[in-house]
């Protein structure tokens, strides 16, 4: 894809990128997709994959107590625990706010790890990236933000996510459905957003503005950035998924660069359905 040569213009030391459709074919890459990437925030979705994992297993519920007093696992999903940013300490009743939190991650990872009685890393590795032949993927700390990936690796992911193996289709469904419609919160890079909308660790488009996909990205678009110049996303509409790895920390160059990278993406996808 011609598209994805965009990221060679821009302002990193090293970008990598790929296209995978929904019925899993990489219908382009470009960059070096298997060079090992710290994602940053882009290690939630697949800490959410293992938690809905866990849950289909009978391991946990979504509805059982985790985290504050009052929160559940789905809240902690879902960014509505209460929890602050990175501390654990509750600013707002459970199901109030949508309080972006890497605390709230932290508490779901060591909730399935008592649950499940395997250390939340290698949960992790069993349940989602041992399965999808993600070998060059690991998770050394926080569920929230310390993953360590490749573009080949994602694109795997993002595949099953588009046509779930591991898990039944109706719970990812659910997960990329808004919870706990019309709250509003602070999309961090962005501002605040009325509504702050997110499914189950998928961040959902819906109208938000401004925001980090594309002009054209459908509202049905979901998936997650990070702080580490990182992203995923995956645009139901469109029948595709995009993995963008940098090694630049996200800022106002990411802002300006993404969303005309990822129409040009779609209108590429367009062309040659």
């Amino acid at each position: 894809m011609q598209s994805l040569a965009m990221i060679e213009n821009w302002p990193v030391p090293n970008a990598a990128a790929a296209v995978v459709r929904a019925d899993g074919t990489v219908v382009g890459t470009h960059g070096p997709t298997g060079r090992p990437f710290p994602l940053a925030s882009v290690t939630k979705p697949l800490a959410a994959y293992a938690a809905l994992v866990a849950y289909e297993e009978g391991a946990v519920e979504l509805d059982e107590p985790a985290g504050p007093e009052g929160s559940t696992v789905r809240h902690l999903l879902a960014h509505t625990s209460g929890l602050a940013f990175d501390e654990h300490r509750a600013m707002a009743a459970p199901g109030t706010r949508r309080l972006y939190s890497n605390a709230g991650f932290e508490a779901l990872g060591d909730h399935i790890a008592k649950a499940t009685d395997i250390p939340f890393p290698e949960y992790l590795r069993q349940a989602v990236l041992e399965p999808l032949g993600m070998t060059a993927t690991s998770l050394d700390g926080s569920p929230a933000k310390d993953g360590v990936s490749t573009v080949d690796d994602l694109v795997r992911f993002a595949a099953e996510v588009q046509a779930p193996r591991l898990l039944d289709p109706r719970t990812v469904l659910e997960a990329m459905t808004v919870v706990h419609p019309g709250l509003t919160g602070i999309l961090p890079g962005y501002g605040h957003q009325r509504p702050n909308d997110w499914g189950l660790g998928f961040e959902i488009r819906d109208s938000k503005s401004p925001h980090w996909t594309g002009s054209s990205s459908s509202p049905r678009t979901f998936g997650h950035f990070g702080q580490s110049g990182t992203f995923l996303w995956i645009d139901p509409d469109a029948r595709a998924a995009c993995v963008a790895l940098t090694d630049r920390a996200f800022g106002p160059w990411a802002i300006e660069a993404w969303p005309p990278f990822t129409d040009a993406v779609l209108a590429e996808l367009a062309a040659t359905r």
